[in-house]
């Protein structure tokens, strides 16, 4: 017969491996898995959009001075804040009334609902790896704010968390895009010219992404000085992490079927990076158990809602080629 309480199996088992669902994100996509090594992945609580506290001026109110000399206690206004759209992501596990009944008993039905669970974790996490190197224009803007919008080969046009960097020129990241594709002779140079200009104090870039071609250039050229890291710190690990340029990760997040746009190398300082997400959509199953007004079938839905977000875009930077 049928197992009478198939909508508790769903549940119970999308709960149990709601957290596996957010792991399986975080370490299909070697940006995300350095955010969440770094703790850069967290949950906040709502509001009508996430906000991101900005440090963006110095205050001018630093003065040498020698015995009653007068001091300038004028009022410096030094923060801002990005503002953040909520994204949403949804992704749907069914079970029909048929496969219900046609499986014999409660361990047969779990087999089922495990493997189209697995599937579901595949499909967040490419989804999601997609989204996170995306513009965010895909599905009519519904798409997650990803890194092409965040590091901008056009650094000064557009708007980005809500703040125009055509005004505002500290809220620009570096984009570098020479003439003509690189070779392996001067893929280093073209590398250092951007390295030095995203170096602030102890502040620098701890993550390169790379696409293939890059990639191979960057290591078909290295000396045997500077070749490999720490496999085993790298936060990259599995995304050829081996390679390091100064001190950052160098890692290829491209391979068969990566999202990583064409010709492309992102220096990230994940110190002001972050994935948020509410607490109570963070690849969790939503609601009560849903069955189908006109059909035989029960839903289930795992949700996400959050934003990438930076709080400091001049410390990040883009190598391509024109």
């Amino acid at each position: 017969m049928a197992v009478p309480n198939i909508g508790d199996l769903v549940t119970t088992t999308l709960r149990h491996r709601s957290a596996a669902i957010a792991d399986n994100v975080s370490n299909n996509n070697a940006l995300l898995m350095r955010l969440k090594k770094k703790k850069r992945m967290s949950t906040v609580e709502g509001g009508t959009e996430i906000l991101e506290a900005l440090d963006f001026a110095d205050n001018e109110t630093y003065k040498r001075y020698t015995g009653y000399e007068v001091l300038d206690i004028s009022p410096q206004m030094v923060l801002d804040s990005a503002r953040y759209t909520w994204k949403q992501v949804a992704i749907v596990v069914s079970i029909s009334g048929s496969e219900e009944f046609m499986n014999s008993g409660r361990e047969e039905i779990h087999n089922l609902l495990s493997a189209r669970i697995k599937n579901a974790e595949r499909s967040a996490a490419n989804g999601m790896s997609a989204d996170v190197y995306s513009n965010g224009t895909a599905s009519g803007g519904k798409q997650i704010t990803g890194i092409q919008a965040a590091v901008s080969t056009s650094p000064s046009t557009g708007t980005y968390g809500g703040i125009n960097p055509a005004s505002q020129d500290w809220w620009r990241n570096i984009a570098s895009s020479p003439t003509g594709a690189p070779d392996k002779a001067t893929m280093k140079k073209r590398l250092q010219d951007v390295w030095v200009q995203l170096v602030r104090g102890q502040d620098m870039t701890d993550l390169v992404v790379m696409d293939n071609a890059y990639y191979a250039l960057y290591w078909d050229g290295l000396t045997d000085f500077q070749r490999y890291g720490n496999t085993e710190k790298s936060a990259g690990a599995g995304f050829g992490s081996a390679l390091k340029f100064n001190t950052a990760d160098v890692v290829l997040d491209g391979g068969v079927g990566g999202d990583m746009p064409a010709n492309r190398a992102y220096f990230l300082n994940t110190d002001f990076m972050a994935l948020k997400a509410h607490k109570d959509r963070n690849m969790v199953p939503l609601g009560p158990d849903r069955f189908a007004v006109n059909q035989d079938a029960m839903i289930k839905i795992i949700g996400w809602a959050g934003a990438l977000c930076l709080s400091n875009r001049r410390l990040q930077g883009v190598l391509t080629h024109s």
